[in-house]
């Protein structure tokens, strides 16, 4: 009885130990992602640097229409079959809708069959912004766009080869700019 009460109590502060090292840890994780993303510039893959685009919500409100000031602004997501971009079959350019960064290539889009544009890669990685989100109960990767903060959608580990990666993106995040080939 005395050793189960004691490994009871050796449990109980290794746990609490522990929750207290992951709330630190994430804790200071938060500020230090803070301190990157409240940066008013990013040095892209070519080391150009970019300036991010501030506005104010009242600003963004008036430049994009309420469905795109959801999904951009407010992370929210589109139906799935229902975005503009998910069938164009054309060489060209992917970038976001808030701020024009490039962000994606016609020939790393694939079709996932989930409803959204998908791509197994990006033009540069440094052009988009991860953190992961629990909005549904489970650990998913947000991205954004690096330029703007405009929520692009999720990033996960069951894509196609080379880097089995699927990009899964909202179509009214982004615009084409079709190719001149």
């Amino acid at each position: 009885m005395m050793v189960k009460y004691s490994f009871l109590i050796f449990s109980f502060i290794l746990c609490a130990s522990y929750s207290c090292q992951t709330q630190k840890g994430n804790q200071l994780r938060s500020e230090q992602t803070q301190t990157v993303v409240n940066k008013a510039y990013f040095i892209n893959m070519y080391g150009d640097t970019i300036r991010k685009l501030i506005k104010s919500d009242a600003q963004w409100k008036m430049l994009l229409t309420d469905q795109e000031y959801y999904v951009l602004r407010e992370k929210g997501t589109e139906r799935p079959f229902t975005g503009d971009l998910l069938s164009i079959k054309d060489e060209g350019l992917y970038i976001c809708r808030g701020c024009s960064m490039p962000l994606f290539a016609s020939k790393h889009k694939f079709d996932s069959g989930t409803g959204w544009p998908s791509f197994f890669n990006v033009l540069d990685e440094l052009a988009i912004y991860k953190e992961v989100d629990y909005n549904l109960g489970y650990p998913r990767t947000e991205i954004t766009c690096n330029k703007c903060g405009g929520h692009l959608g999720h990033v996960f580990d069951d894509g196609p080869p080379p880097t089995g990666k699927r990009y899964c993106i909202n179509s009214i995040s982004l615009d084409f700019i079709k190719s001149d080939n």
